[in-house]
């Protein structure tokens, strides 16, 4: 194995590092790997103009903020946006569709002020607008919009007064379309209009039968959470004639879930939405616009395939089939052409972030030495070998390339048969350490050479997670990644630098957390998920690990498990001359600023704390100088960042 090692490390190159993390495969041209052997961002896909992740950082480092950083590339938000902007150009262009598009940023996706004031920002030039699902978002993006042409469309569920506050903004002259989810926000709608002398617009969710594709894929279907009936919505539009207002229902809206991982599905939604649409218009209803809600999804693994971190089609097959269905069926029904409305929050963000961690720690699994006779010998209780460590002496000596899994069932039978004996106090110590010393020769052998093998049977590629390192990151699985624990979203992870070395370790990477979930153990793959990610040797100097399109939900789903809090966040955009610069700092959260939130007074604490060790220094159990150092280590660390320093 060290001589494999040793030749491996001799041909490897940055193209191979490349081609195992797959870099190119779901970096879409975003993310690639320089001269240098470091991960380089493109924040325009122009390959002329690179920012160096590994430069970025030590820069960054040289300011005083420390991993982990969230580094935030407002250029591909911008890109992401004109991107999407132009497939739909193009696909309208290319059908000859008789009419435009809108994007509708959900603010859900990720709330945090700079990313959605940069959209918006953006978005201004193509006339996109906001989706907001809550009160609180209306708020923001009623402040962020003054304009009444932007659109703003307000989903979830909706009290009196949300729909109160629609009313009042469309009275000031507000693009805002609510969407009724339930039949009471109609009733709701209508007593509002009434009071304050508006025409109300609004739109309506329809709860389709097809049922979308992937991990989200309940988000739509007859149980799904949101959404009218048939029956609801012929009601609803009988309720809004009564009062002469079925003018007003512009809108016809349906969603599929997030992360939509097969384009067919989406194709049948979109055509039981456009028959709605059609009925809808033919009945007397102002239906103008047709929103698809998002899903649009990102390939985090590079695979292309309808997996569920991954998506079976592109932004420009997207977009043709989106036009494309709902064209067909206003085409054959003679009915115009609706304007189309789209929900894409996490294409628009998922790539434009990166979180960098650094490795602190690693926990080698290293080789113990391997029994000879003579050890075993020793080992005799009363001139007699225990039967388990005679058999797994025995069983290491049979191994052959034609017996693996028989070998290892039987060794794992032994090593079991140990645990009980010494339970039983028929083995020692010693005599146990024997065992596992055999049981890991063997596992090891057995990984050896299943790796010649054409198919690695099943019972075998759980040694590869056994016998891999711990790799221990500075930042918390539950404040960064909450996807990658809550719900088994793959991001794509790999180390920022080094890439023009061989990765001679296996392992997995564990947070700071106390939390046994606290660990990423599968990772993307281009044929299936790993259980280990290939990395470098850990040596005594810095390095940094990527974990890449984070940029979705990731930020507000984000938790104070253990009280972690907010890492830093650093926004990096291109000078004139293409170089990065760093144009807004986010400092992550203190120690005092996580207290506070579940209702901690530093100050309290800090008086608590003072009081206990003064009263240590006058028993004598520490110095003067020791308490001062103590109070100072304290009450600094109230003001300090909340992940080691």
């Amino acid at each position: 194995m060290q001589q494999l090692n040793r030749w491996m490390a001799e041909a490897w190159s940055v193209q191979k590092s490349d081609d195992l993390y797959g870099i190119s495969r779901w970096g879409h041209g975003y993310f690639g790997t320089n001269e240098l052997g470091n991960i380089v961002v493109y924040p325009t896909r122009d390959p002329k103009v690179a920012v160096d992740l590994k430069v970025l950082v030590d820069e960054i480092r040289q300011r005083g903020l420390d991993p982990p950083i969230l580094l935030r590339f407002s250029d591909v938000l911008r890109h992401r946006i004109t991107e999407i902007h132009d497939a739909f150009r193009d696909a309208i262009k290319g059908h000859n569709y008789q009419n435009s598009y809108r994007c509708v940023y959900p603010i859900k996706v990720n709330q945090q002020r700079h990313v959605v004031q940069e959209i918006v920002e953006h978005n201004k030039q193509f006339g996109f607008g906001l989706e907001a699902g809550s009160k609180p978002e209306l708020f923001i993006a009623l402040a962020l919009v003054n304009d009444d042409e932007t659109p703003i469309i307000c989903n979830g569920y909706k009290d009196a007064e949300f729909v109160e506050a629609v009313v009042l903004a469309q009275k000031i002259g507000r693009n805002i379309i609510p969407v009724i989810e339930r039949f009471k926000e109609l009733e709701l709608l209508i007593e509002g209009a009434k009071k304050h002398g508006v025409r109300p617009k609004m739109g309506m969710r329809l709860k389709l039968a097809t049922r979308g594709a992937g991990r989200w894929e309940s988000s739509s279907g007859s149980g799904s959470k949101f959404g009218l009936t048939v029956r609801e919505i012929l009601t609803g539009l009988e309720r809004l004639k009564q009062e002469g207002l079925e003018d007003g229902l512009k809108l016809v809206h349906f969603h599929m879930g997030s992360q939509i991982t097969s384009i067919r599905s989406l194709a049948e939604a979109i055509k039981e939405a456009t028959r709605f649409f059609v009925d809808l218009y033919r009945s007397g209803a102002g239906v103008e616009i047709m929103d698809v809600g998002g899903g649009l999804g990102i390939d985090y693994d590079g695979s292309r395939t309808n997996f569920g971190s991954s998506m079976n089609y592109d932004l420009g097959e997207y977009a043709r089939d989106v036009v494309f269905s709902i064209q067909s069926i206003c085409d054959e029904c003679e009915v115009p052409h609706p304007m189309i409305y789209s929900e894409s929050g996490r294409a628009i963000t998922a790539p434009h972030s990166v979180l960098v961690m650094e490795v602190i720690d690693c926990h080698e699994m290293t080789t113990p030495p391997i029994p000879t006779i003579d050890d075993i010998k020793q080992a005799a209780t009363e001139g007699e070998i225990p039967s388990p460590i005679q058999h797994l002496y025995d069983t290491r000596a049979e191994l052959t390339d034609k017996n693996l899994v028989e070998v290892l069932h039987d060794a794992v039978a032994y090593r079991d048969e140990s645990y009980n004996m010494f339970k039983l106090g028929f083995l020692s110590l010693a005599q146990r350490d024997l065992a596992e010393r055999l049981y890991s020769a063997i596992a090891i052998e057995v990984y050896r050479r299943s790796q010649g093998l054409d198919y690695v049977p099943d019972e075998l590629q759980d040694l590869e997670t056994m016998l891999s390192d711990q790799y221990v990151c500075n930042y918390s699985v539950f404040q960064s990644i909450p996807d990658n624990w809550a719900c088994g979203q793959l991001f794509p992870i790999a180390p920022i630098h080094r890439l023009n070395e061989y990765p001679d370790r296996r392992a997995t990477l564990v947070d700071i957390t106390c939390d046994s979930d606290g660990k990423v153990d599968r990772f993307v793959d281009q044929r299936d998920v790993k259980k280990v990610l290939e990395l470098h040797h850990f040596k005594d100097e810095p390095y940094y690990i990527g974990t890449f399109l984070v940029g979705a939900y990731q930020e507000i789903l984000g938790d104070l498990h253990n009280l972690f809090g907010d890492t830093h966040a650093v926004h990096v955009h291109l000078d004139s001359d293409g170089r990065p610069a760093i144009d807004t700092v986010v400092k992550g959260d203190t120690v005092r600023e996580v207290l506070n939130y579940v209702q901690f007074s530093a100050e309290e604490l800090a008086a608590l704390f003072r009081k206990t060790v003064e009263r240590a220094g006058r028993d004598g159990r520490i110095s003067v100088a020791e308490l001062g150092t103590l109070l100072h280590f304290y009450e600094s660390g109230l003001e300090g960042y909340t992940y080691l320093e």
